[in-house]
C-alpha cells in the first residue's frame, strides 16, 4: 500500500501540498508507485502525526477529491480513503475509492461504519489510543507518544480491536471486508511499539488480515537516532518481521525498497505451493 500524504504537515516529510500542482505531484508519485509494485494506492488529507492540527470535512475533501478522481482515471490499482469522517469516505467512494482506511476503528464517526456497509467496500480497522496531552516533539526526530498506560498491551490492543471488529459487523459490515491495523505509533511509547511488533503474531487471534504500518515512524527515529528521510533500512526490518509474524499489507513510504523487502521475506516464509 504506497501512502499518498496529501498534506503541508506530514510527519514523514513527504507532503504532497507544498505549493504547485498537488494533483499533478500526486498523480506521478502514484505512477511512480504502480511501476514500482504498489498494489493499493492509500490516499489521506489529515495529518495524523503526534500533535498535529485536526481539519474540516471540507478542507480535507478539496485536497483528496481531485486526487482521487485523477487517479481513479489514470491508474489501475485500487484506491483507499484514509479518513475517519463519513462525509469525505462518502464523496472519495462516489469518484473513484473503493477501501476505507480509517485511523480510529469506526469509533470517531458513527455515521462511517453504516456508510460501509451499504457500499459494500472493504474497511481497515485501526487500533488508536491517541491524544493531544501525551504528545511530545524532537526537532530532529518529530513526534511521539510518551506516559501512555495500558493495563496488559497485547490484551488491551486485541480488546479494544475485537471492539472496532463488532461495531462495524453491527453496522451491517461484512466480515470478509473487514481488516485490522495494530496502530503502531498511534498512542504507544517507543518500547510499547517494539512490544507490538515483537508479539504481533498475537494478533491472528482475531482472525482478519492485518495491516503494519511502521514506515518512516518515530519508532525507528527514537531507535536508531534517524530522522524521517533516514528510516528506509529500520523501516525494512519491521516489514521482513512484521510478515514473518503474519502481516498482509504493509503500508509504505518507499514503495520500491519495501517491495523488495516484502517479496523476499514472503520467498522465505510464504513459499507457493506445489502445484504438482
Amino acid at each position: 500500500m504506497g501512502i499518498l500524504n496529501l498534506t503541508p504537515d506530514s510527519f514523514s516529510g513527504d507532503g504532497l501540498i507544498r505549493g504547485g500542482d498537488f494533483v499533478e505531484a500526486a498523480a506521478a508519485q502514484a505512477r511512480r508507485f504502480a511501476e514500482e509494485g504498489a498494489d493499493i494506492l492509500d490516499v489521506g488529507g489529515e495529518s495524523t502525526r503526534p500533535g498535529s492540527r485536526p481539519v474540516t470535512a471540507e478542507e480535507e475533501m478539496a485536497r483528496v477529491i481531485p486526487v482521487i478522481e485523477r487517479l481513479a482515471q489514470e491508474v489501475n490499482l485500487p484506491i483507499s480513503i484514509d479518513t475517519y469522517k463519513a462525509q469525505v469516505a462518502e464523496v472519495a467512494l462516489d469518484v473513484g475509492a473503493c477501501l476505507v482506511n480509517d485511523v480510529w476503528g469506526l469509533r470517531m464517526d458513527p455515521d462511517l461504519g453504516p456508510l460501509v456497509a451499504e457500499r459494500g467496500v472493504p474497511v481497515i480497522l485501526m487500533h488508536n489510543r491517541s491524544r493531544p496531552k501525551d504528545a511530545a516533539q524532537s526537532e530532529r526526530l518529530g513526534g511521539r507518544y510518551v506516559g501512555v498506560e495500558y493495563e496488559d498491551l497485547m490484551a488491551d490492543l486485541i480488546r479494544e480491536l475485537r471492539g472496532s471488529i463488532e461495531g462495524a459487523l453491527n453496522a451491517g459490515v461484512e466480515w470478509g471486508k473487514i481488516i485490522v491495523d495494530p496502530g503502531i505509533g498511534f498512542g504507544k511509547t517507543v518500547e510499547q511499539n517494539l512490544e507490538i511488533l515483537r508479539r504481533l503474531g498475537e494478533l491472528r487471534v482475531l482472525g482478519r488480515p492485518i495491516l503494519l504500518g511502521t514506515s518512516r515512524k518515530s519508532v525507528i527515529g527514537y531507535t536508531l537516532d534517524l530522522p524521517p528521510e533516514e528510516r528506509v533500512e529500520g523501516t525494512g526490518a519491521t516489514v521482513a518481521l512484521g510478515i514473518a509474524s503474519g502481516a498482509d499489507i504493509i503500508r509504505a513510504h518507499d514503495v520500491r525498497e519495501t517491495v523488495r523487502v516484502a517479496r523476499m521475506t514472503d520467498a522465505i516464509v510464504r513459499p507457493p505451493l506445489d502445484s504438482s
